[in-house]
């Protein structure tokens, strides 16, 4: 029997799943991106370590798991890969934090790829107060949404259009500065114990070689991290308290060890633009938007 995700799962809600956020939590995850500046380690700053932009990551997976696992038939759960992200930081988490994180599937689309589901993660204090919110993009590669119309085909126009775009990348058009990043072999493993994110696609050569890879691959929220450390350093100080929202598509896989350049671009006067592609040449990360 073929699978197929139902439409009706919009809407379906798990949580809140509340959970404690330390020190030791904040720092190890600045450490796994191999940040050095000393703020997000400082234990005797009135708040704490500062968050890494980025952090939010960490407390919403295990509501994103839960989401998974109510919504998705275990056989097909491998098969999903990280599309789209879209964070807004409302204040940031502290150490001392009890945060309660809500999950709640608002969009499901077919794609030529497959399904996109998109998961909208709220997260509150204590006191009730929003900290952060997230729609989390996957695509379920291979898998029909049940009921769907097929997708259309891209015309020749699309694929012109992509095609000219990826080719003023290449020639390194538009761009403000540029900055290599190694990633190293193991850096999905010293990731994922981090940041407390565990998807086997990422550490687990025999899960990786069923999901047709020919070995354990970068999670996408590291890259999209890697990325926006990057930013920070060049645009804004490297001040991670200045960030309101980080937008980010995934377009490309990270193999480890291996190396990526993030392009700094042309932003507008509501936000810093920038990507990242391989070695090759290949785009990984488009569409990046940090916004003040």
């Amino acid at each position: 029997m073929t699978l197929a995700i139902p439409s009706g799962i919009v809407g379906t809600t798990v949580g809140p799943l509340r959970q404690a956020i330390d020190a030791r939590w904040l720092m190890a995850y600045a450490a796994a991106l191999g940040e050095t500046d000393p703020r997000y380690f400082d234990t005797l700053a009135p708040d704490g370590p500062l968050a890494h932009a980025l952090f939010a990551v960490c407390y919403e997976w295990a509501v994103a798991v839960a989401m998974r696992d109510q919504t998705m038939d275990p056989a097909i759960q491998t098969q999903s890969v990280h599309a789209t992200h879209h964070l807004t930081i409302h204040r940031a988490p502290r150490a001392g934090d009890t945060l309660a994180t809500t999950a709640r599937v608002v969009h499901v689309e077919a794609r030529r790829a497959g399904t996109l589901v998109v998961t909208r993660l709220e997260t509150t204090d204590a006191d009730g107060h929003r900290v952060t919110t997230t729609d989390y993009g996957s695509v379920y590669r291979g898998v029909a949404l049940a009921g769907a119309d097929p997708p259309r085909a891209a015309s020749a126009a699309d694929r012109a259009s992509t095609a000219t775009a990826r080719a003023g990348d290449e020639a390194g058009g538009e761009v403000r500065w540029r900055e290599a990043v190694e990633v190293a072999a193991n850096a999905a493993w010293v990731y994922t114990e981090c940041a407390r994110i565990w998807n086997p696609i990422h550490t687990d050569l025999a899960v990786a070689r069923r999901a047709g890879l020919d070995a354990p691959i970068l999670h996408g929220t590291a890259t999209l991290a890697l990325a926006v450390s990057r930013v920070l350093a060049r645009d804004l100080g490297g001040d991670p308290g200045r960030v309101r929202e980080i937008r980010g598509r995934f377009t490309g896989m990270v193999a480890m060890p291996s190396s990526l350049t993030v392009r700094g671009r042309p932003g507008g006067p509501a936000g810093v633009a920038f990507d990242a592609v391989a070695a090759d040449g290949t785009p990984v990360l488009t569409q990046g938007v940090l916004i003040p």
